[in-house]
């Protein structure tokens, strides 16, 4: 179980409030969407879940560990994919996803089997051996993916995965997001595509001005209006 309560994080010295006391519970085997305009508060929520950013109010827990203040033991059960990856671009793709293996700790057999699978299910396989810094943005992100989940997570946390992917790729990467929840994992990921969301989750949140708005499946946010899609749904609840 992911919960998130009353959760506050505010910048200039308190002066913009980004995420007002949000609540919020995801469970083993969801796919959860978590939706919201630019500046809503999206990303500096993931942030704070994914033990980046500490709150400055509220609590966050991941199987029952605190991820605040002692983010450590957490961020083992995490894989965490930004929106915008930040690889050492001196490394090659291998030695980078070698990097991160060391760190978690991953057997050798199981990495290299994954590293394997997944490099070729992504058409990444034959660029292992070059530089990032010779990688284009999709590049980078396939290699991230692969990265994050080297670890076999119990929570996998995407900020905007799709972005950069060519349509294949895409295809692929919700693929294992279906996969990944059917093993009883929580796959957390926020988008702007509205139409990936709705063909993928269990459940969506709505986040606007740092406030959770509306939180449920899809037939309960359209409360009765048969056929109202997602986008009509975001729009309405978004609508300043």
């Amino acid at each position: 179980m992911l919960e998130l309560s009353g959760v506050t994080k505010a910048y200039r010295r308190g002066e913009v409030v980004a995420v007002k006391h949000l609540s919020l519970a995801v469970k083993p085997g969801e796919i959860f969407g978590f939706l919201g305009p630019n500046g809503a508060g999206k990303t500096t929520t993931i942030k704070m879940m994914a033990g980046i950013l500490p709150p400055d109010e509220g609590t966050i827990t991941l199987k029952g560990i605190p991820v605040w203040p002692d983010p450590l033991k957490a961020k083992r059960h995490i894989g965490y994919v930004p929106d915008t990856p930040q690889i050492y671009p001196q490394l090659t793709g291998l030695e980078y996803l070698r990097f991160v293996a060391d760190i978690y700790q991953v057997p050798l057999s199981q990495r290299e089997k994954e590293v394997e699978e997944r490099a070729r299910a992504l058409e990444l396989l034959d660029h292992l051996e070059d530089r990032v810094r010779d990688y284009s943005h999709g590049m980078q992100q396939k290699l991230a993916l692969i990265a994050s989940l080297l670890p076999r997570p119990y929570l996998w946390i995407l900020d905007e995965p799709m972005v950069g992917l060519d349509p294949r790729a895409v295809h692929t990467v919700k693929t294992w997001m279906q996969e990944y929840a059917s093993q009883g994992n929580i796959v957390f990921f926020s988008t702007h595509i509205l139409e990936v969301a709705e063909r993928l989750v269990d459940r969506v949140g709505i986040i606007h001005h740092g406030e959770l708005v509306a939180v449920g499946t899809l037939e309960e946010l359209r409360q009765g209006e048969q056929g109202a899609s997602l986008e009509h749904i975001f729009l309405a609840l978004t609508e300043s």
